[in-house]
């Protein structure tokens, strides 16, 4: 008995995207990436193992079901609220703007309208999972740039579930009356209002009914389910699958279940995704490239200008955020994505893509998806060039920072920039802020606070705070690729003053020091090392040993930190919380009258000296043996951590016999 054609064809698909992805990531480059090129190897096109790629699409399109519905069940309705109205404006307006300036050069080189608005519309649209990977393995998802890519991709997502409505809209516009597409609009809407209503109501019922059974095999297969149903329910009454994918995620993630959903499709929706990328690559002719190449150079010359060029512009102008960073997001965002295949299909099967742009498409997209993670590397450098010639606008900054030597600067005025403005200012010290975001700048001017609006990467930036004059140089922003510059500009303008950084990651703590940074502070381990503090000050070990321990983690830049888990703490840091130290230990206020030092007989039984004792506020040195303890007392002791664990128990016996 001989398997099925289609069942060898899914096995060489599943078996090529496997070996794409392992080569893919063995040279640093996106999965996606590695799908595509594997699947226009194994297609007609290339060594020809699969001949009919139809056969396998199939299953394959599953894959963007599931993505459709994890993104729905995930989509973050309090992040869209915090984004609103920087990100996701500039996204809204980078889609209409991309889309239509595309669209207008299509139609001019005598593209029909239809066909040139789906052009525009396939190349507004950026990679979500590529980007936001690329940008998570550097550590930048939090950054500026970071923030605002989400925002926009987050909106380009939502932006799908349009697009493909308008397909049959636009393919059936030829000879219709208005009325008729009036009619089938409000068709779709009453459909999509009935459809949410049912998903909204009826699947957090049955979700509800399984989890009380306790079955995880039935909630995997209520999982598929609401997936696929929704999916297929939707193409019942004339939507696409991905739409009903797409509003099932939606109006399931309000389940007290949605968590568990994701956690069963996630796993299906990788492998199915990774088919379905494959089975789109298997659509590259090699021929036709080949013979269109100045279509495909002129391509992706346009995607990486046009929606590069149009980010720095909403980024630099519209938010007013400066050049640099418009441009490190517009790279980061130059490509076609993963919802453009879906668009492109749709459009295709619709008649509303032609087969000549349909292949420099799908050729153009792949060269563009591979050269992200090219363009994210060299995004800074770029950026940095280029904003150097940039001319620094008028100075605002306070008129006495000409006069300011020996002061501090400070770069960023977030929550960690303010705190340490705040301290500066109580003990007299004389600094100047340097922050980027022009909405903190004025709340912070209207206080009178020396604030300086301004990209802390430019060099004449810093000359203009006298930076070069300064004893001291505090970077406290989230922006690490910044961070880095910032930092060797500062030491290069001032190379005897400290530098300071503060950064997310610890990865990030050798890179500033080679650049110029006396201190770093990296967040991911000031945690970690709370939390030990915490934890060792509860087993009784002595605040002081504490601090030695921690000082020393510091200064060693967290490297016993860093060591894999398997390793042994070194003996001297743990002999740091066995050493002699000091602590101020409290007597207990239920404590009775009576006792003193002589009477507990306190360095005989426990080896502890008491240095000093606090009473009401006043600290009294080398308290006589005769002074009596009070409740309420702190008393300053001198021993090894077992010494002083035994004068803690002694003097918390003290409340045991009161009462």
């Amino acid at each position: 008995m001989h398997a099925p054609p289609f069942l060898l064809e899914l096995l060489l698909l599943i078996a090529f995207a496997a070996l794409g992805v392992a080569l893919f990531e063995r040279l640093r480059l996106p999965a996606i990436g590695g799908f595509l090129v594997i699947g226009a190897l194994a297609g007609p096109g290339g060594l020809g193992l699969v001949d009919d790629p139809d056969r396998v699409r199939g299953m394959a399109e599953l894959g963007v079901v599931f993505l459709l519905f994890s993104i729905g069940l995930e989509l973050p309705v309090e992040r869209l609220r915090r984004l609103w109205r920087s990100s996701l404006a500039v996204g809204a307006l980078q889609v209409g703007i991309t889309l239509a300036v595309v669209a207008g050069g299509a139609m001019a080189l005598g593209m029909p309208w239809r066909h040139a608005a789906v052009l525009g519309a396939l190349v507004a649209l950026s990679s979500t999972a590529l980007v936001l990977g690329q940008l998570s393995e550097r550590g930048e998802i939090d950054a500026p740039h970071g923030q605002l890519a989400l925002g926009i991709l987050i909106f380009q997502d939502l932006c799908i579930v349009p697009f493909l409505l308008a397909v049959p809209v636009l393919a059936g516009e030829a000879g219709r009356a208005p009325v008729d597409v009036v009619l089938e609009l409000g068709r779709a809407g009453l459909v999509l209002a009935l459809f949410y209503v049912a998903a909204r109501f009826v699947v957090p019922t049955l979700l509800d009914r399984v989890a009380r059974l306790g079955s995880r095999d039935l909630f995997t297969l209520l999982a598929l389910l609401v997936v696929v149903g929704s999916a297929v329910a939707a193409e019942s009454v004339g939507l696409t699958l991905a739409v009903g994918a797409f509003i099932g995620g939606l109006v399931t993630s309000a389940s007290p279940y949605s968590h568990q959903l994701f956690a069963e499709v996630m796993p299906l929706r990788g492998v199915l995704l990774g088919l379905f990328f494959t089975a789109v690559g298997m659509l590259f002719d090699p021929e036709a490239a080949a013979e269109n190449a100045a279509e495909l150079a002129a391509y992706v010359t346009g995607v990486v200008v046009i929606k590069t060029a149009v980010v720095v512009g909403l980024v630099a102008f519209v938010l007013r955020r400066g050049l640099r960073l418009g441009i490190v997001t517009g790279l980061a965002l130059a490509q076609s994505g993963e919802f453009s295949f879906v668009l492109a299909a749709s459009a295709a099967a619709a008649g509303l893509l032609a087969p000549a742009v349909e292949q420099t498409f799908v050729a153009g997209t792949v060269a563009t998806l591979l050269a992200t993670p090219f363009l994210i590397r060299a995004a800074p450098s770029i950026a940095g060039w280029l904003s150097d010639r940039e001319r620094p606008g008028p100075a605002e900054e306070p008129a006495e920072i000409e006069s300011l030597e020996g002061h501090a600067v400070l770069v960023g005025f977030g929550v960690a920039g303010r705190t340490v403005a705040r301290v500066l200012r109580a003990i007299d010290v004389p600094h100047v802020v340097v922050e980027a975001n022009p909405r903190s700048v004025m709340e912070a001017r209207k206080t009178g606070k020396p604030v300086v609006y301004g990209d802390a990467t430019r060099r004449a930036l810093l000359e203009h705070v006298g930076l070069e004059r300064a004893r001291l140089v505090a970077v406290a922003i989230n922006d690490p690729i910044a961070t880095r510059e910032v930092v060797r500009l500062a030491r290069s303008l001032a190379p005897r003053a400290s530098v300071l950084a503060k950064t997310r990651y610890v990865r990030e703590v050798d890179e500033l020091g080679q650049r110029g940074a006396d201190v770093v502070v990296a967040e991911e381990y000031e945690a970690t090392i709370d939390l030990l503090s915490e934890v060792l000050r509860r087993l009784g070990v002595p605040d002081g040993a504490i601090t030695n321990f921690t000082a020393e983690l510091r200064e060693e830049g967290y490297e016993p930190l860093r060591e894999p888990s398997g390793l042994a703490l070194d003996p001297w840091l743990a002999e740091l919380l066995q050493q002699v130290t000091t602590q101020w230990l409290d007597v207990p206020a239920r404590a009775g009258e009576g006792a003193s030092l002589a009477t507990l007989a306190v360095r005989t039984r426990t080896g502890a000296n008491v240095l000093a004792l606090e009473r009401a506020g006043v600290t009294l040195p080398n308290p006589a043996p005769e002074d009596a303890l009070r409740g309420g007392d702190r008393v300053l002791a001198f021993g090894s951590a077992e010494a002083l664990a035994r004068l803690r128990d002694l003097l918390d016996g003290l409340g045991d016999e009161a009462t």
